[in-house]
């Protein structure tokens, strides 16, 4: 069990734990040559042909290098070559029954490699209940963790981790097996879509060792900055819906993650004009009657939108917030969703101050009117200090979310964009700061 160490004053106190890039986790994804049709000139039909050229002997021999060299360092290994045979048979429609069960599986090691999807970073963590909150007592909270995972490339994807919050401020998280898996398409055609993607996870992998990589050309560049909220319908009804930015490359848009179960995801883009701007949180109710988000639509400040669609924003939305205090005078935006308390809406935000520091602070939103502004904060309540300033991206400290456990926030953030770290707080302690 994680123990808060009193680094910095009150309102925070900071764990000693740190989540960091781990360039060993790796997994098994298609590597793609482009199929180039079905000709025999194309790249992918030449390596299957160099592969059917070779002895029995000469395809035992090679196949039992790969099992050396890569089984123990993934899950279902075998299995994967088996499956990426198939589809490189289906889009290249070759005759499976020419190759022997090892040819197959020899020629799926060809169209596979290993990612290091953590190698440079992870950080900007969100963290919601998990939807089965079976056997808690005390008020102890299951949770599941979100995190952006950099590896090579520079490409975000999603990872995740699970845990029990306690009450006293205490937290753990599950530990993590030395491989991970990637989510699969529900249908391949998918992933030329411009549309909802389905995907979901090996029935026999837990959560902890499931990423979720980009898939379709949107977001190519990477998935990032995920925010999850748990989502209430109404009624028992509850939906965990995360916005995140997909980047091409070239250009951004937000989109939405949805699951009931953490087993089967959408991701979905956001339609209307405010798809087209990042760092959206969704508020985890509707407000009379209506789906409310935060987002920065300007780049500087903050705004309510409000949209009867979950997938279409089209609001311009109003002003809510603008930089106030040093530390925020280039840019403010949120940092995850709002919290439901009885003072309001708990809304933690990021300032951008002088050589462009990131700290987080903190907003009170009225209950019924969140455009209403009750309170906020006049100093940082965490800032990079020390150590933390050095990263990949230094002299920043960011959150995509809290989790309320009781009377108290638990609160990951990502350090420099580098590492993750732990915080907890009492949220009277917290609202002692707020003007």
């Amino acid at each position: 069990m994680n123990r808060p160490e009193n680094v910095w004053s009150e309102p925070l106190h900071i764990f000693e734990t740190r989540l960091y890039a781990d360039p060993a986790r790796v997994v098994l994804r298609p590597f793609h040559l482009g199929w180039q049709g079905k000709n025999a000139g194309g790249r992918a039909y030449r390596l299957v042909e160099d592969v059917a050229g070779l002895s029995d002997e000469q395809v035992a021999s090679e196949y039992a290098r790969v099992l050396r060299d890569f089984k123990e360092r993934h899950w279902q290994t075998e299995k994967i070559f088996a499956e990426r045979f198939d589809e490189v048979a289906r889009n290249l429609e070759l005759d499976a029954a020419q190759f022997s069960e090892t040819r197959q599986r020899l020629i799926g090691a060809y169209f596979c490699h290993e990612y290091t999807f953590a190698a440079a970073a992870l950080m900007n963590p969100s963290i919601v209940p998990a939807p089965d909150q079976s056997g808690m007592q005390d008020g102890a909270v299951r949770f599941i963790m979100s995190l952006r995972a950099v590896g090579e490339g520079h490409i975000s994807s999603i990872a995740f981790r699970e845990g029990i919050a306690e009450v006293d401020g205490t937290f753990c998280l599950w530990p993590q097996a030395s491989f991970a898996t990637s989510v699969e398409l529900d249908q391949e055609e998918q992933a030329d879509s411009d549309e909802t993607v389905s995907v979901h996870r090996h029935a026999e992998s837990n959560l902890s060792n499931t990423v979720i990589f980009p898939i379709t050309e949107q977001q190519r560049g990477g998935l990032e900055d995920l925010r999850l909220v748990r989502f209430d319908h109404g009624g028992g009804d509850f939906e965990w819906v995360g916005t995140y930015t997909a980047y091409s490359g070239s250009s951004i848009r937000s989109e939405l993650l949805r699951t009931r179960d953490f087993r089967s995801f959408e991701l979905e883009p956001i339609r209307g004009r405010a798809g087209r701007n990042k760092g959206m949180a969704l508020f985890p109710e509707k407000i009379d009657g209506r789906f409310a988000m935060v987002g920065r639509q300007d780049g500087k400040n903050l705004f309510l939108l409000r949209s009867d669609s979950l997938g279409t924003w089209d609001d311009d939305g109003v002003l809510l917030m603008e930089p106030k205090y040093p530390w925020e005078f280039i840019q403010i935006g949120n940092c995850g969703s709002p919290i439901p308390t009885e003072h309001g809406w708990l809304l933690f935000t990021h300032g951008v101050g002088a050589m462009r520091k990131y700290a987080l602070g903190c907003a009170l939103l009225d209950l019924k009117d969140p455009s209403k502004v009750l309170a906020r904060t006049v100093e940082p309540v965490l800032t990079a200090e020390n150590a933390d300033r050095s990263g990949y991206v230094p002299n920043v400290v960011y959150t995509c979310g809290a989790l309320k456990v009781g009377e108290r926030l638990l609160l990951p953030y990502g350090i420099s964009d580098s590492t993750v770290g732990f915080a907890t707080c009492e949220i009277e302690n917290l609202l002692k700061l707020m003007r």
